[in-house]
């Protein structure tokens, strides 16, 4: 009965997911890469949509679950550069320490995919088609890198 009033009265109501931060989030992070974009955009999807299948990270805004895996996606393809920086610092308005928490447990989430109770989002990046983003795996985390 609500949703009906909403609609005869004209709103539409909605939600930014993680999928809505991680557009903006790679454009800033793709101005300042090395690695192609289409490896860093996959792999930047790839690690929310391991998310979405675990309880544990509804603890954590969208715009953090987007923010950290373009953190850990930019560590992942490239280890010679910080994973963050002021342009990144910037459109996100998170330093690095702030996304600390969420990148761990996205990287803990990254290296413990078989215990994952459904295997379609490791299926699916596994393709060619998807540069096999769910073969890599990030190495160790360093506390330099959170500043």
């Amino acid at each position: 009965m609500e949703g009906q009033a909403l609609n005869d009265l004209g709103f539409h109501l909605s939600v930014p997911t993680t999928k809505t931060f991680l557009r903006r989030f790679l454009r800033a992070a793709q101005a300042s890469r090395k690695t192609t974009t289409i490896s860093l955009g996959f792999l930047a999807n790839y690690l929310p949509e391991l998310t979405l299948v675990d309880y544990g990270f509804l603890k954590f805004l969208p715009s953090v679950v987007a923010a950290s895996a373009v953190f850990l996606a930019r560590w992942t393809l490239e280890q010679s550069d910080l994973p963050w920086n002021q342009s990144l610092e910037h459109y996100t308005s998170y330093k690095s320490s702030d996304i600390q928490l969420c990148v761990s447990a996205l990287w803990e989430l990254q290296h413990n995919t078989s215990n994952c109770p459904l295997n379609a989002v490791l299926e699916k990046y596994r393709h060619q088609k998807f540069e096999c983003e769910a073969n890599l795996t990030s190495p160790e985390l360093h506390q330099s890198l959170f500043g």
